[in-house]
Order: C-alpha cells, then sequence, then structure tokens
C-alpha cells in the first residue's frame, strides 16, 4: 500500500449518502434513457432524448457519474493503494464495458458503441489513481486543462478512428453513447479533489452518519452500491418494455413529423424559393399527409395512386404558400 499524507487521508467506512448519491444518478439516466427508447421506437412526435435540452441532460448526468467516480476511488483508497479491491473493480467495469460494445454492435451496427461512459469509467479508474497521492492544487490544475483541452486543441491527424477515444478531433464519430476522455477525465478529477477536500468532512457531520432505514432509502443505497449491475440490466429491460407496448398501441401518429419538416424545408430552399413560403408549406404538407393518412416515417411503400396524391398535395400547400406571400 502507498500511504497519503494524514491531512488528505479520508475515512474509509462506507458512507451510504454516497450510494444514495450513485442512486440519485441512476435515476436520472435510466429517466434519461427510457426517454430515448420511446423515441426510438416511435412511441413520441420525436426523440425528445436526441433533442439539444436532451444532449444536455445526458451530459450533466454522465458528469455526475464521473464526479463520483473520482469520489469513490478516493473512498477506496484513500489511505493507500489497495491493490486487489482496485483491479478487481477495474476488471468489472471493462467486462462491462466489453459487454455494451458487443450488444450495441449487433442491435446498432452503424452506431455501436465503443467508448461510452464504462469505458471512460475503466480507464479513467487508472488514470486516476496517481492524482491520489499528488497534491490537490496539482490535480485541480490537471483537472482544468483537460476540461478544456478541447475548446483549444483540434487537429485533423486526431481524427483517426485509433483516437477517437481523446475526443480531440475535429470530428464526432457516429455512435450511441460517446464520452472520450477529454473533457471527461477532467470530471473525475474533480471527483478526486472533492473527494480528498470533502470526505473527512462529511466524516464528521450528520449527514455523513446518515442510515437508510426506509424502503425508499435502503433500495437507494442498494443501488447505488451494485450500480455496474444497474446500469447493464436497466437499459434491455427499459428497451424490452417501450418496444412491447410499441406493438400494442402502434406509433406515435405524428412520429417523424418535425423531421419530414425539417427535410421538406432544405430541399425546397434548396431548389432556390423563399424560406417563409417553404416552412409554410412544409407545414402544411406535413398536416395533409397526416389527414390523408399518407404520413410515412417508417419506410412503408407508397402505391403508384398514394405517390401522385401525396405529390399533388405538396405541390397545392407550395402553391398556396406562395400565393399568400405574393399577397
Amino acid at each position: 500500500m502507498v500511504a497519503l499524507p494524514p491531512s488528505d487521508a479520508p475515512a474509509t467506512r462506507r458512507l451510504p449518502i454516497i450510494d444514495a448519491a450513485r442512486a440519485v444518478a441512476l435515476l436520472a439516466m435510466a429517466c434519461f434513457h427510457a426517454l430515448w427508447d420511446l423515441g426510438n421506437v416511435r412511441l413520441t412526435a420525436e426523440n425528445y432524448a436526441a433533442t439539444p435540452t436532451g444532449r444536455h441532460a445526458a451530459e450533466w448526468i454522465a458528469g455526475s457519474f464521473l464526479i463520483l467516480v473520482g469520489v469513490g476511488l478516493v473512498l477506496m483508497n484513500g489511505r493507500g493503494l489497495r491493490l486487489r479491491p482496485t483491479l478487481l473493480r477495474l476488471g468489472r467495469i471493462a467486462a462491462g464495458a466489453l459487454a455494451v460494445t458487443v450488444a450495441t454492435r449487433l442491435v446498432f451496427p452503424d452506431a455501436y458503441v465503443f467508448f461510452g461512459i464504462l469505458h471512460c469509467i475503466a480507464v479513467s479508474s487508472v488514470l486516476g489513481l496517481p492524482f491520489l497521492f499528488l497534491p490537490w492544487p496539482v490535480t485541480l490544475a490537471a483537472a482544468a486543462a483537460i476540461l478544456a483541452a478541447p475548446l483549444v486543441v483540434h487537429a485533423d491527424w486526431l481524427d483517426s478512428p485509433a483516437l477517437w477515444f481523446l475526443g480531440l478531433g475535429r470530428l464526432t464519430p457516429h455512435t450511441n453513447d460517446y464520452v472520450p476522455l477529454f473533457p471527461w477525465f477532467g470530471l473525475v478529477l474533480v471527483g478526486i479533489v472533492l473527494g480528498r477536500l470533502g470526505l473527512p468532512l462529511l466524516a464528521r457531520l450528520r449527514l455523513g452518519a446518515w442510515a437508510p432505514r426506509g424502503v425508499i432509502g435502503r433500495g437507494a443505497t442498494f443501488a447505488g452500491r451494485h450500480s455496474l449491475a444497474v446500469y447493464l440490466v436497466h437499459q434491455p429491460v427499459l428497451f424490452g418494455l417501450a418496444f412491447g407496448l410499441a406493438q400494442v398501441v402502434g406509433p406515435n401518429p405524428k412520429a417523424g413529423l418535425k423531421a419530414f419538416r425539417a427535410d421538406y424545408l432544405a430541399m425546397c430552399t434548396r431548389g432556390g424559393s423563399e424560406v417563409a413560403p417553404c416552412r409554410v408549406a412544409a407545414r402544411c404538407t406535413g398536416e395533409a399527409l397526416l389527414r390523408e393518412d399518407l404520413f410515412r416515417d417508417d419506410g412503408r411503400p407508397y402505391t403508384v395512386e398514394q405517390r401522385a396524391r401525396a405529390q399533388a398535395l405538396s405541390r397545392g400547400c407550395y402553391a398556396a404558400a406562395e400565393g399568400d406571400g405574393a399577397r
């Protein structure tokens, strides 16, 4: 074991409040994934998880997990490096990451997860170990540099697929979960700083002595203690439920309508038309196709008659929109 300076050494007993914090992050993650699943099987008008607000929520959730990873490293190794438990934990996370890659490669071959949250946690858990024994201002400075790096470092050679895990290229790879080391490892270092400074204080406070008594509290701490298992199990369960529900109730009639309007607008303006009438025509056409059960977002082909009718509706909507604009 490698000892920490006495002033930095936090209590090594498990703190249920930290497990409860992990449970809160797990709940937020499950809600986000449920929203994504509903959109993916077209039960909602659009995939709200893929909107800018949804992406920001996903970033906050991932960030909370990574900060807690740093705190957890301090809890596990606060009085010196415990090699066997650390390696066992690392092995479980690495196995989970590999399972996610294999499963998503089978289900989503064009957007499989090659470096998602578990991959980032596994690598960060190794890279973060030296920072447990450095002065905390050094760790904080390293965190700031890593968090800022994607804002200032961009190079074409970093777009090589072999270097995508760094997150410093100009392009964003197509994948369902992408958590590269830059900037996300910086949040693990932030968690290490918070753990080294805050855990000794937390252990002396009433909050640090909190023990779960009710069903919710015990369930939350149980989930927090087994967060990896919850992470691996929850998404197949949620996706299965969403898929089953979609088979029973059918897709949302307006699923894909927003994307249709955006595509219509892009094609209309690309042909030289003005934006305003194109936007009106896009909305009008979408509503007309819905009324006549001609809106397609699932790959079903049109008959010759249906295609002719859809084109006629589109032309009529554009002519009306252009005429209103001329007046």
